[in-house]
């Protein structure tokens, strides 16, 4: 009998069994009218009765209703003790940005309301089966939001507070979805780097650099435990959390300089509170989505993107906010015409060419200060509307001579000993430091539909002269990353090879994150002499030749899919011209051109091993199939709902059976 049985099914305790079975109800009454009564739904009315039973005075009804909705995890304690962990630091806080935002609400007579939809972690689930999960969260999520958004018919704005990967995208994708209502994004952040240690992406290689005998099991055990210095807030790095993050004030739709503030510190405690002053005023002004979202906030977006050097998963998401919020959607041309025109003029991790953490791309000036140094080059659409009822022209006029700006540059100084225009440059002093373009989008017989790489993240040391990457190698060819990842740390990657991971896009795990691979060949001796090519995607921390999102995918019969150990792989790129072509030219002794790799690529069956991961989740074969008939993953991974059902409506006839009238003579 279970030991335990006693606690688990009769607790003892004689106040279990004090219970009542009616209460007298709130004091006071609804302030009904006659005309409420005939003519407001009866959810409007339902839903007085349940905010004054949840504790809010009748006399407060009438308020204007704020939705916030957010992405908080865990359980804490006023004091920030856990009670139940969240899945990682950067849903961890931001509750308090919740709690602050609704003060100010009630402050001045508006009723705010709460809802909730935690995200996952990619950093937490490298290498598991909990990625395959990670980016086709993205879409639910947003449907959920959404949803929430709309089950609150009678709110009159929307804040969303989220902070990292996926949680922070899904939340645009919802307020881009909703073009009717005000909506403001708070980010949640970053935390802060260990005074003595490594940030958290460098820490996240601690097991393949101690398979490799570079550390000792002491200091990664340090290490380890230090990485997280504070508890709250997105990675140190600019990674796929800060991208989303900058993105979101780049849009607009943040108050200015917001992204990559320090969780849990005051400023970041006051950003919720201006959000929510903004949230009450474009309610007021009728300031909506719709206003805020247009193709000239989705170009600025891509400039900001590609000054800062962001992450290549905003490839993904930006796409998909252009399509919810029913605008253009670029397409790798204009990915790769911005990317050309763009300086990339922020010195920040993981691409440097000074490896400064993100809380001091925030004290140099963030968004803002980038988008001035922009201003004059022609880059940006300063008449694009922000959530402050400010166009950027007007914002960009007030940041040059603020006192926040002087300030927060000031404490930069002062409390780290830097100068804030070697963390974001001029373009002038960016070209002078050598700092290249952020990706280019190689082509090739092994990627006719593209490919991306983050150019400026490949080591100096490899690129000739004339700024040009070129690897010639032989393919070590993998179909699953636990193999991959089991090569690299049992020394079966050499210097000059090319690892090729397939059959792990869409359809086969749900476009997994492979930052092991890319960080474990990063902090190697001999990484940087080893070029990576998958289907798959990359953290926004990653660095080195690392080519993914190559389409089509193997599992969808792209010609990378045909590739064997052995065979020979050519790779270049331009890092001034932001050109690259990734090519099959050789099989054992014998090389060839492109169009006969073509030839000899089309005529070979897949790789034996290419298959499904057999633990892909039915939910993400679901995913991968509808973003599939929607334009795949260069449109974003989203739902095209009309695309996919004219897509159904077709497959329905086409199934349907022929009626057996239709073979007789006399129906013939």
């Amino acid at each position: 009998m279970n030991k335990d049985w006693e606690r688990i099914a009769e607790p003892r305790g004689e106040e279990l069994y004090r219970i009542t079975t009616h209460a007298p109800g709130p004091a006071g009454a609804l302030p009904l009218t006659p005309e409420l009564l005939r003519e407001s739904p009866s959810g409007d009315l339902f839903g007085w009765t349940q905010n004054v039973g949840m504790g809010l005075p009748p006399s407060r009804l009438g308020g204007k209703e704020i939705l916030l909705l957010s992405t908080l995890g865990g359980i804490r304690k006023d004091n920030g003790e856990a009670v139940a962990l969240g899945y990682h630091t950067g849903h961890w806080e931001v509750g308090l940005l919740m709690q602050a935002a609704a003060e100010e609400i009630n402050a001045v007579g508006g009723i705010p309301f709460a809802g909730y939809v935690s995200d996952p972690c990619d950093g937490r689930s490298q290498g598991t089966t909990g990625m395959f999960d990670s980016l086709p969260y993205r879409n639910d999520a947003a449907i959920v939001l959404r949803r929430l958004i709309r089950s609150l018919p009678t709110r009159k704005a929307v804040i969303g507070v989220a902070t990292c990967d996926k949680g922070l995208p899904a939340m645009l994708l919802a307020l881009a979805g909703t073009p009717s209502l005000p909506g403001v994004i708070v980010p949640g952040g970053v935390t802060l780097p260990p005074t003595h240690g490594e940030d958290a992406g460098k820490v996240q290689t601690i097991g393949a650099r101690y398979a490799n005998g570079d550390i000792s099991l002491e200091e990664a055990a340090d290490m380890g435990c230090r990485a997280c210095a504070t508890p709250g807030g997105g990675c140190q790095f600019l990674g796929t959390a800060g991208t989303s993050q900058v993105i979101a004030e780049a849009l607009g739709l943040t108050v200015p300089h917001a992204a990559l503030a320090p969780s849990g510190q005051p400023i970041w405690t006051e950003l919720a509170r201006q959000s929510a002053r903004a949230a009450m005023s474009a309610a007021e002004e009728g300031i909506t989505s719709r206003h805020i979202l247009t193709d000239s906030a989705i170009r600025n977006a891509m400039v900001v993107h590609a000054a800062f050097g962001g992450s290549t998963n905003l490839l993904l998401h930006i796409p998909a906010i252009a399509q919810a919020a029913g605008l253009r959607v670029p397409d790798v041309a204009d990915w790769a015409s911005i990317n050309r025109s763009v300086p990339r003029i922020v010195s920040v991790l993981p691409n440097g060419p000074v490896p400064h953490t993100t809380v001091r791309a925030f004290l140099a000036g963030g968004v803002p200060e980038v988008m001035l140094r922009l201003r004059g080059h022609g880059l940006l659409d300063e008449s694009a509307l922000t959530i402050s009822g400010k166009t950027w022209g007007e914002v960009l006029d007030w940041w040059e001579s603020s006192e926040r700006r002087r300030r927060v540059r000031e404490l930069l100084r002062t409390v780290d000993g830097i100068d804030p225009d070697t963390v974001i440059y001029s373009p002038a002093q960016a070209r002078a430091a050598g700092m290249a373009s952020t990706v280019t989008f190689p082509v090739g017989n092994l990627a006719p539909e593209g490919s991306v790489i983050k150019s400026a993240a490949i080591d100096p040391s490899v690129v000739n002269e004339r700024g040009i990457y070129e690897h010639l190698g032989q393919a070590k060819v993998f179909t699953t990353e636990r193999d991959a990842i089991k090569a690299i740390k049992t020394g079966s990657i050499s210097a000059g090879d090319i690892m090729v991971l397939i059959g792990r896009g869409p359809s086969g795990t749900g476009m997994e994150e492979t930052y092991q691979l890319t960080s474990a060949l990063k902090h190697l001796p001999y990484g940087k002499e080893v070029s990576l090519l998958t289907d798959a995607r990359f953290s926004g921390v990653s660095t080195g030749a690392c080519i993914g999102h190559i389409g089509p995918e193997a599992l969808a019969g792209g010609p990378i899919s045909k590739l064997r150990d052995g065979d020979w792989v050519e790779i270049v790129v331009d890092l001034n011209e932001l050109t690259g072509s990734i090519n099959f030219v050789g099989e054992g002794a014998e090389r060839f051109g492109y169009e006969e790799g073509a030839r000899r690529l089309q005529s070979r069956p897949p790789h034996p091993s290419l298959a499904p991961d057999p633990k892909l989740p039915d939910d993400t074969r679901l995913w991968a199939a509808l973003q599939a008939a929607s334009g795949g993953i260069w449109r974003g991974s989203v739902y095209d709902v009309d695309r996919i059902i004219e897509l159904l409506e077709a497959g329905k006839r086409a199934l349907a059976p022929v009626p057996e009238y239709a073979n007789s003579e006399e129906g013939a």
